[in-house]
């Protein structure tokens, strides 16, 4: 059984990784990604599936960025999941002669070039600007988002979740530690508040507390203290530097050695959906929604759904816990242990 389940879920990254022209294994400056790798084809599919068409231009073999790009973007599981569910996946070799060297000089793109992604429709008329010079998952992702848009389409809860991760990791974030009576309650409700982007439970100078990841952008320090302090999960916060704008909201601690707790994320860690690889925020706000006893499954993408089902069967000691593991890294180590 358990075999048979790893063999099923591996096949994404199994038939994603076979080139069908070259017919060997896909290169990694491809990713995980299955593409087609003709523009005529790739057009009729457009015509008669309704997608978009996203072409990949790729140095194939690349220099470092183009494998960085293949090994971290294109093969990060939301980005996956959406180009395939979404578009019409076409790559393009910037350096090869032949049809190649055809589509490259229909758009007018340069040889020997670092990755650069088009989306266009099926008569092949833009529908986003040109991708270039931008090698960011937050990148790629903020043009699939922008077309899905622009093509009257909804962005799943799932993405939607990721591109507020992302954006706000990109401008900058910044973190709290709060001292509370009980750091289950602390992430569940720091879980819920806008702006926040993960919660870590844990203890510090002999207290239970919840460090704060948060996007200045959308919450400020001295808001997300008064938040904290409504429901009774901000009696003090530790700063590594003083901070004499927040004295008047709250006590300033010393900042010390942070240590995690076992069981992150309590309600999560309580049920089946901790073996399912998914992104700090995702966990975050699944969590808080477990604490009230609500449904989740929204926020799940239908990849991490299907895993779900596939995995109902296996016996608890065969999975891992992934909460607060990187997502990337739960995803690649989730694949490994079900195909043993």
């Amino acid at each position: 059984m358990l075999m048979r389940i790893g063999l099923f879920l591996i096949g994404i990254i199994v038939v994603s990784l076979f080139d069908p022209v070259l017919g060997q294994s896909q290169p990694e400056e491809l990713g995980l990604i299955k593409w087609n790798r003709d523009l005529d084809l790739a057009q009729s599919l457009s015509l008669k599936t309704k997608k978009p068409i996203l072409i990949l231009f790729q140095e194939i073999p690349g220099c470092g960025t183009c494998k960085s790009y293949g090994n971290k973007v294109l093969s990060h599981p939301f980005i996956l999941e959406s180009i395939e569910t979404y578009f019409v996946p076409l790559a393009i070799y910037n350096n090869k002669q032949g049809k190649d060297k055809n589509v490259l000089d229909l758009f007018g793109e340069p040889a020997w070039n670092n990755p650069v992604v088009r989306i266009v429709d099926a008569k092949l008329n833009p529908i986003v600007d040109r991708l270039n010079g931008n090698y960011s998952t937050y990148g790629l992702l903020s043009k699939i988002t922008t077309t899905l848009l622009k093509t009257n389409q909804k962005i799943p809860k799932y993405l939607e979740l990721f591109e507020e991760e992302l954006q706000a990791k990109n401008t900058g974030t910044e973190k709290m530690t709060f001292g509370m009576y009980c750091f289950w309650s602390g992430e569940k409700n720091y879980g819920k508040i806008n702006g926040v982007v993960s919660t870590t439970a844990g203890f510090m100078s002999g207290r239970e507390v919840v460090e704060v990841e948060y996007n200045p952008k959308l919450i400020s320090g001295a808001d997300l203290i008064k938040q904290g302090q409504k429901v009774n999960c901000a009696d003090e916060v530790y700063l590594d530097k003083k901070n004499k704008s927040l004295q008047e909201h709250i006590t300033i601690k010393e900042y010390s050695t942070f240590k995690a707790d076992k069981e992150l994320k309590y309600y999560l860690f309580n049920t089946k959906y901790k073996h399912i690889p998914m992104s700090a925020l995702q966990a975050a706000k699944i969590n808080s929604l477990l604490a009230e006893g609500k449904s989740i499954e929204f926020l799940l993408s239908p990849y991490q759904l299907m895993w779900l089902e596939k995995i109902k069967d296996v016996p608890k000691n065969k999975l891992a816990n992934y909460i607060g593991k990187d997502f990337e890294l739960a995803f690649q180590d989730f694949n490994k242990q079900l195909s043993k």
